[in-house]
């Protein structure tokens, strides 16, 4: 492709060079450099780009996108620009030839459910013999075919290549998990989405956020890309804040809940330990649902997915059947060992409204106690110290034991994060509630030793992931396995 061709719509100052020049590649990373690439330099918060050209270009780049005044010497063609990811994310659709105007793309944001709604219109547009790929929290899945991503919401240049690589196997339709920090750092510039989906907004990434306005005005950026529908939770407070800005936006609204008023609602909500059942209602009719995960969190994420599905003209008897068809994600409310009332159920539950959701939906049908294990992955700052308070508060009330151990605690001490926690445990219900275990594998082990027949032990947290961070080193770490392993070490019989 030629250069010009990848810069097309896009605003820069040529400092020097030639822009009909035959470029080959894309890249942000110097060490993914090949010959003839577009070298964009990002000033990143930890790593400067810039300070990387001479190596792109000793790696054959030949041109450089830049937002400092440099002197770049040789034959190298230098641009300007005013953001260098918004550069990459306009340069990056450009050279693949913009694919997501070639995608039905549904885009799910929210401090909750985005994976299981994610899943639920899977299975609903599969069931309508549509073609789907996913890309979200548990990774990037083309035919059915998944691979790890590096962020919930990948960078714009991988992004475009996901996006490429699904229109070249024939994927009609891609449901994505769009994070905050991809919609502050416009990883999603100039993708072009048909949906815009909002679940809910709770205390999370406020490291990068700083306070809850500055969070929900990341998260109301995706409405504003939407051409055909956003789709709302008019029982979350912050869900109602954004039906006000989106009245005059260009897309329908579509709204669902439970409480309120809705275009797509719930009622005749019937709960058990396996799922849920309800009666939905739209404005095409009525129908039952069966949802087979457990908990009002799944009867909201489903009704989500029902009004992506409903306003692409899915038949309510096929979103029906989708729905019922999913019978577990990974990681989410997964029950990974069951004999009788005894329970270990694995969920993602990693902010304090998601561990109090999980617990609560436990409560309901336990007959003997409720013992969570989790910790909270490092954040900095004084949101970091107050989520750790916030998540130690919800174990002390909605727990009958807390065993508090380490998540990922990267360069922060564990001691002192895990410290925070029982301080807010102490302090609401006692200091014979609770206890700490810095070893996750040790906590997991002590919490199915103390438990008893009728117990449940919920693991928070981690969910689907598979390693844990400490320090700069990442290890394997499978709750699952690590659970099973544990059991098979005690004789116990499997039975789920």
């Amino acid at each position: 492709m030629l250069l010009s061709s990848a810069l097309q719509d896009l605003n820069f100052v040529k400092i020097k060079g030639d822009t009909n020049i035959e470029i080959n590649a894309v890249a942000y990373d110097s060490r993914e450099v090949i010959e003839n690439s577009i070298f964009v330099a990002i000033s990143g918060f930890a790593v400067d780009g810039h300070t990387f050209i001479q190596k792109a270009i000793d790696m054959g780049a030949t041109a450089i996108i830049v937002e400092k005044d440099l002197n770049i010497e040789g034959n190298i063609t230098v641009l300007k620009v005013n953001n260098s990811r918004t550069a990459l994310a306009r340069i990056s659709s450009n050279f693949y030839h913009r694919p997501t105007e070639k995608l039905n793309i549904v885009g799910i944001t929210g401090t909750n459910g985005k994976t299981s709604i994610s899943y639920f219109l899977k299975s609903i547009f599969e069931h309508a013999e549509r073609s789907v790929g996913l890309i979200g929290t548990i990774g990037t899945m083309i035919n059915n075919n998944v691979e790890k991503n590096k962020n919930t919401t990948p960078e714009s240049l991988n992004l475009q290549q996901i996006f490429s690589k699904m229109t070249k196997v024939e994927t009609d339709h891609c449901i994505m998990e769009v994070s905050s920090h991809a919609l502050n750092l416009n990883r999603v510039a100039y993708s072009h989405f048909n949906t815009a989906i909002f679940t809910n907004l709770s205390p999370d990434h406020l490291e990068l956020h700083h306070d809850m306005e500055e969070y929900f005005e990341a998260k109301a950026k995706l409405f504003e890309l939407a051409k055909d529908y956003n789709i709302i939770n008019v029982d979350d407070e912050y869900g109602k804040r954004l039906i006000q800005i989106v009245q005059n936006y260009d897309a329908k609204l579509l709204t669902y809940g439970i409480e309120n008023t809705a275009d797509i609602y719930a009622s005749d909500i019937k709960y058990s330990a396996n799922g849920s059942t309800y009666m939905v209602h739209t404005p095409k009719g009525c129908i039952e649902i069966k949802v087979n995960l457990p908990g009002v969190i799944y009867v909201y994420n489903s009704l989500a997915a029902i009004a992506c599905a409903y306003s692409n003209q899915i038949p309510l008897e096929i979103i029906k059947e989708g729905i019922h068809k999913l019978e577990g994600i990974k990681g989410r409310f997964e029950i990974v060992y069951q004999k009788n009332n005894y329970k270990i159920v694995i969920d993602f539950a990693h902010t304090e409204d998601a561990l109090k959701n999980a617990l609560l939906t436990l409560k309901q049908h336990a007959k003997g106690r409720i013992i969570v294990v989790f910790g909270v992955y490092a954040d900095a700052g004084e949101s970091g110290t107050d989520k750790r308070k916030a998540m130690g508060q919800v174990a002390a009330k909605y727990a009958d034991f807390s065993i508090v151990t380490s998540d990922n605690p990267k360069d922060q001490d564990p001691d002192l994060i895990i410290q925070d926690i029982v301080q807010a445990i102490e302090k609401e219900s006692g200091s014979d509630t609770y206890d700490a275990v810095i070893d996750r594998k040790e906590a997991i082990k002590y919490a199915i030793d103390i438990s008893e027949k009728d117990d449940i032990i919920l693991i928070a947290g981690k969910g689907h992931e598979t390693s844990q961070i400490i320090g700069k080193t990442e290890i394997p770490f499978n709750e699952s396995e690590i659970v099973l392993d544990i059991l098979k070490s005690k004789n116990q019989v499997l039975e789920i």
